[in-house]
């Protein structure tokens, strides 16, 4: 069956029907490019439904001092954002599996309705507890959003012409990067946090509506039986080794019986989870994706630029909150600066890599200005001016903008399009995993330095007013409360304890700078997934289920099945 790529009357993405003979089985009848105009109705709908990711992170990071505050749990903070990245890191490669069989477009509003679901439990949630669990039903939605929406950007649009449309995807995070700041601290300071996560509500229908119109390429279908075993052995696993990380030191010694017995848990467990993977009929992390050398390098380093991202996203609107005394909404606007950077320097790059065919050069400069931010964000102390902060996380966000995309476009460049889907969910994976466990980390470590900052630093700080235990907050109506001596104590122990979390910041940067200079460049492919002939398609080694390409219509097709 073969597919015109011209519009129909009514502009519709559905082509017409096929005017000559179905291939022969066994084979893969190549798909012709989509015009600019159609590949631009597919990006309004994923577009939308990138927004809807990406405004949550922008809007909850700024509330978070309010949300662990009202509901009694600094300690906690991590986990907010830890349990919505563990399940969202596992259900990434699944919606790669199961879209190869039922359509990206339906699982792709699967996982919004999904998230619409956990938006709405968050908002009802009383304790720390329930926002917790529910932040992780919205976690497996938000899934896949992303890997979603990055897999169907690699079926329309080759990479080498990926930095034309680079723009589009940055007015969308410009937008998020913005508007989430402004709606959080309006919604915090004159309504409720709960308000940031209605607010996904009308968002994500409208997300509904638009992608029912837009969504209707064809796909190959190719059924796949899903990885059940292997999601568990690593959903358990990672989960084991984070609470080791948030634990340890804290709420158990390190050689208390919990966490050691957490920790052989997560060695057995994973050890468990490699070893089936191997020999699994269809594994949720294809092995054989692992000798590819640009695999490795980018999905090392995309897990290492994502657990400082999420450090600098937490702490740095806690600072300004308590040290700075600013509004929720004054805290997101002053995180704007980095949005800025990352934004820029994503679309300068873009650009340059769609015009020249390079790329390596990005990640390593991008890698050693992280290095920078970091060490410079280490710096700031009770009296910085919010101008010089600025400038600080400028240099962070370009040095995050100039990396974060290129690692997806050199995995996706260099396996063959019958892997495409895979390895884009194996990099968003890994961008996942980072994020939790650099949340976990850098959590563990900013409550366990400031526990001893406080009782060091504090006059009286044995009372339990302020002592950091389960239920401890502090917000700046709280902090003007003690006498002016106990309020500096307070605060210095703040910035010392978040000069400790930026500078873990710096040697992880460092080692992500030295795997970018391993990174491998290889000339960009010109045609995108759905355009690769057959041939290719034969080159994806590995890749395991019936085998047969079946083109169907209206829906958007599996990650491993285009070709």
């Amino acid at each position: 069956m073969s597919v015109d790529s011209s519009f129909r009357a009514d502009d519709q993405l559905t082509p017409p029907p096929g005017d000559g003979p179905p291939p022969a089985a066994g084979t893969t009848a190549p798909v012709p490019a989509l015009t600019h105009r159609q590949i631009l109705i597919v990006f309004s709908g994923l577009m939308i439904g990138m927004f809807l990711a990406a405004l949550d992170q922008t809007i909850v990071g700024t509330a978070l001092p309010t949300i662990v505050n009202s509901l009694h749990g600094l300690n906690h903070i991590s986990w907010v954002v830890t349990a919505y990245l563990l399940t969202s890191t596992i259900s990434t490669p699944l919606y790669g599996k199961l879209s190869d069989q039922f359509g990206r477009k339906g699982l792709f509003q699967i996982a919004i309705v999904i998230f619409l679901v956990g938006s709405a439990l968050s908002g009802l949630s009383q304790n720390m507890s329930q926002l917790i669990a529910f932040r992780g039903i919205q976690g497996l939605g938000a899934g896949g959003l992303m890997a979603l929406a990055f897999t169907i950007i690699a079926d329309v649009v080759s990479p080498r012409e990926r930095g034309r449309y680079q723009g589009y995807f940055g007015a969308t995070f410009a937008l998020s990067s913005i508007a989430g700041p402004l709606l959080g601290g309006v919604f915090t300071d004159n309504l409720s946090w709960r308000w940031i996560f209605y607010i996904n509500i009308p968002i994500g229908i409208v997300a509904l509506v638009v992608t029912s119109a837009v969504l209707k390429l064809p796909f190959r279908r190719q059924a796949h039986r899903i990885d059940f075993v292997g999601a568990g052995l690593m959903l358990v696993g990672v989960t084991a080794a984070l609470l080791v990380t948030v634990w340890g030191g804290t709420q158990y010694a390190w050689g208390s019986s919990v966490i050691i017995g957490l920790a052989v848990t997560a060695l057995v467990l994973i050890t468990a989870f490699v070893l089936w993977e191997r020999k699994a009929a269809e594994p949720i992390l294809p092995p054989n994706l692992y000798r590819i050398g640009i695999f490795r390098v980018s999905t090392s380093v995309s897990f290492l630029l994502s657990m400082i991202l999420y450090g600098a996203i937490i702490y740095l609107p806690l600072y300004l909150q308590l040290v700075d005394g600013v509004s929720a909404m004054v805290s997101g606007l002053l995180m704007i600066p980095m949005m800025v950077g990352v934004l820029g320097a994503s679309i300068l790059s873009g650009q340059v890599v769609s015009r020249t065919g390079r790329y390596k050069v990005f990640p390593v400069v991008g890698s050693a200005l992280v290095v920078l931010g970091m060490w410079l964000l280490s710096q700031l102390d009770l009296h910085t001016p919010h101008l010089t902060m600025s400038l600080y996380v400028v240099v962070l966000g370009a040095g995050m903008g100039m990396t974060m995309q290129v690692m997806v476009l050199a995995v996706q460049n260099a396996v063959p399009a019958a892997q495409m889907g895979a390895a884009t969910a194996a990099v968003t994976f890994f961008r996942s995993l980072g994020g939790a466990f650099g949340t976990a980390l850098f959590g563990a470590v900013f409550i366990a330095r400031l526990s001893h900052w406080i009782a060091d630093l504090v006059p009286g700080a044995g009372g339990s007013s302020i002592h950091v235990g389960g239920s401890f907050s502090m917000s700046p109506t709280q902090l003007h409360a003690y006498p002016s001596a106990v309020q500096h104590g307070i605060l210095e122990s703040f910035v010392r304890s978040l000069h400790s979390v930026f500078l873990l910041g710096v040697p992880l940067a460092t080692v992500m700078f030295a795997l970018a200079l391993f990174l491998k460049e290889v000339r960009l492919r010109s045609t995108s997934g759905l355009e690769r002939p057959s041939e290719d398609v034969a080159m994806g080694g590995g890749m395991t289920g019936s085998g047969d390409a079946e083109l169907d219509e209206g829906l958007i097709g599996g990650p491993a099945a285009v070709g």
